[in-house]
C-alpha cells in the first residue's frame, strides 16, 4: 500500500499471473493535491471474505508516466482513450501544462486535444 514515486522498466523475468481480480478506483483530493487511488480485492479463489489485497496511489506527475507506459505497451489504444474523454475533442475545455513530455504531447495532439 503505497503511493508511487517512479515508474522505469524492470529487468525481472515475470510472467502472466494465473488468477484475475477486480480494482476499484477512487480519487482522493486532499490539500490540493489530487491522487487516484487503485485498489485490488482477492482471486474468486480468495479463503476469507473479500478484502483490499493490494493498493497504489498515483499523483498527477505519475499519472502522466502511466499512461506513457500504456501507449508503449498498448499503441492501438488511442481510438479507445479518445472516444472516452469528456467534452468534444479540440473544444479547449481540457488544459495542460506546456511542459509535458514529448510522449504526452504527441498523445494530446493524437486525441485532437492540442494541435
Amino acid at each position: 500500500m503505497a503511493r508511487i514515486r517512479s515508474i522505469a522498466a524492470g529487468t525481472q523475468k515475470v510472467q502472466a499471473h494465473p488468477t484475475e481480480v477486480d480494482c476499484y478506483y477512487s480519487i482522493i483530493d486532499e490539500g490540493g493535491t489530487r491522487l487516484l487511488h487503485l485498489s485490488t480485492f482477492g482471486s474468486d479463489y480468495r479463503q476469507s471474505k473479500p478484502k483490499s489485497s493490494q493498493s497504489i496511489q498515483l499523483d498527477r506527475d505519475m499519472a502522466v508516466q502511466l499512461i506513457e507506459v500504456l501507449l508503449k505497451a498498448f499503441p492501438d489504444i488511442l481510438p479507445a482513450a479518445k472516444a472516452a474523454l469528456p467534452g468534444s475533442p479540440g473544444t479547449g475545455d481540457l488544459a495542460w501544462p506546456a511542459d509535458e513530455s514529448p510522449i504526452f504531447q504527441s498523445l494530446l495532439r493524437e486525441l485532437g486535444i492540442k494541435d
